[in-house]
């Protein structure tokens, strides 16, 4: 169950801690993750972008409602829209052509023999990662805010605080740049993770993300659940659902 507490508490931080960084960069998939990380740097900082990656994904309905999210969250909350800047979509094809996950090639989901399933897409979000810090260094934006998470998760190793701080060390010397990767979401559970939208933008935002992002693995979005739409059975449906499930069951509490 979620601690509220704590978490408005970590929003308001985050938010007093910009400090002196004026423009971000968020990676953004159309998805609740990353919408929520979004309406945040929205929150904290004069001029954020957008970047999305399209690599061949199975659910590519992500990359169809981005620029619907990015448009109703301007509209809803028209104190965010003139800080809302461009929006970048990088092609990443060569993620596909590696193969070998179920988020590229038509296979059913299951766990590999290491342990991780096989939705693990290898080197991803190290990847996105360079290329968000390439992107940022032209751009002059110094913060690059991805919704990575090992709280609620699948076990990705690249999902990691310490992977993200190596990261972030590497760009910082690859680039002689003082960049930094926010990671707003490492600690949350997917029901503290509904309540930071709540803490952000109430009831309009939680409705938005509940509506208008997906996070399906399957692509699926002919059927509105109580937490959305998607499949319902795939992984990222199941920690959607539970999560909001929990988040709803402390709000009555």
């Amino acid at each position: 169950m979620a601690n509220t507490s704590t978490t408005s508490a970590n929003v308001s931080a985050n938010v007093a801690g910009a400090g002196h960084h004026k423009g971000a960069l968020v990676l953004f998939s159309g998805g609740q993750d990353s919408t929520t990380c979004l309406a945040q740097a929205l929150a904290m900082f004069d001029r954020v972008e957008t970047l999305g990656f399209d690599y061949g994904q199975r659910h590519s309905v992500e990359m169809a409602v981005r620029a619907g999210v990015r448009e109703q969250l301007a509209q809803r909350f028209p104190a965010w829209a003139p800080r809302l800047g461009e929006d970048h979509v990088l092609s990443l094809d060569v993620l596909k052509q590696i193969g070998g996950s179920s988020l590229t090639d038509d296979v059913a989901f299951a766990m590999q023999a290491d342990g991780l399933p096989n939705t693990f897409v290898p080197g991803r979000n190290l990847l996105f990662l360079t290329l968000a810090g390439a992107l940022a260094y032209r751009r002059g934006l110094t913060v690059i805010v991805t919704g990575v998470c090992e709280t609620d998760y699948s076990g990705y190793p690249d999902c990691r605080d310490d992977t993200m701080k190596a990261q972030q060390l590497a760009l910082n010397l690859g680039l002689e740049r003082r960049l930094r990767i926010d990671t707003p979401l490492m600690w949350l559970d997917k029901a503290q993770t509904w309540q930071m939208a709540h803490d952000l933008g109430g009831d309009a935002l939680v409705e938005l993300v509940r509506v208008e992002t997906h996070t399906c693995y399957q692509g699926t979005r002919d059927a509105l659940h109580e937490w959305g739409y998607g499949c319902g059975s795939c992984p990222a449906c199941e920690l959607r659902a539970s999560g909001w499930k929990n988040w709803r069951a402390s709000q009555s509490a």
